[in-house]
């Protein structure tokens, strides 16, 4: 059963009217927020990373493509591992769509994992995923973009994520970084984004978050890990108490 007042027609829009100039301010903040991002300070790369990709070898530089910008998707999936990351993969079912205007606006988008990209392939054909997505297996790049850490940094209470020491207990962690190519082809990292900063990527969650039930997230862990699945796996929910089709 609902809560929400039932109002008059009038009271209905002075309400909403209200409302409005609430969103004006969330908007005007979040502009204010984007401009000060791009004034951060940049960091030189230096090192000259090495990805496989299903066009072969490709350096940190070959990624931008033809564009200046690139963006990088940090998609949790280790060697081996046979474990799908259903966050990674609610980030990754938005990619494509904005992927198509992207690329024609000097912005690259690409996902990294550190699994054998033959370990990639096959999972991102289940999925349908068309984006470029690339194996930092050979290289340090996630460890030195601070989402994988060795066993000795966990133990340590030394590993570094979101600009933090938290207490780890998984070895591979999402988030998204970016970085700029200049002219001379210098690479810059300019922002980097982890926990919940990928979070404003799921288009899901703004239709969700005008809807009447909001996120409506209301199993144990009060989170997206109550009812997220894998796109092609909502119709097994019945595995996990739900009979919805």
């Amino acid at each position: 059963m609902h809560r929400n007042k039932v109002v008059s027609r009038e009271d209905w829009f002075q309400a909403h009217k209200a409302h409005l100039a609430r969103e004006k301010e969330l908007t005007r903040l979040r502009e204010h927020i984007a401009a000060e991002r791009r004034e951060l300070p940049w960091l030189k790369i230096r090192k000259d990373y090495v990805f496989e990709t299903e066009q072969g070898p490709k350096r940190l530089a070959n990624l931008f493509g033809a564009n200046s910008q690139l963006i990088v998707y940090h998609f949790v999936f280790a060697p081996g591992s046979n474990h799908h990351c259903e966050s990674c993969a609610f980030v990754a079912d938005h990619m494509d769509g904005a992927n198509r205007h992207l690329r024609h606006h000097d912005v690259s988008l690409v996902a990294v994992s550190q699994a054998p990209l033959a370990e990639l392939q096959p999972y991102k054909q289940r999925m349908g995923w068309k984006f470029d997505w690339v194996s930092s297996y050979a290289s340090d790049f996630n460890f030195d973009m601070q989402v994988s850490f060795t066993d000795k940094q966990i133990a340590s209470g030394e590993a570094v994520y979101n600009f933090e020491t938290p207490v780890l207990t998984s070895k591979d962690l999402p988030g998204t970084t970016v970085f700029h190519k200049s002219e001379t082809s210098d690479i810059f990292l300019t922002f980097m984004s982890r926990a919940r900063g990928s979070e404003q990527f799921i288009g899901a969650y703004q239709y969700l978050d005008i809807a009447p039930k909001g996120r409506d997230e209301t199993g144990p862990y009060r989170t997206f890990m109550d009812w997220v699945r894998l796109h092609d796996e909502y119709g097994n929910r019945s595995q996990q108490g739900d009979v919805s089709p």
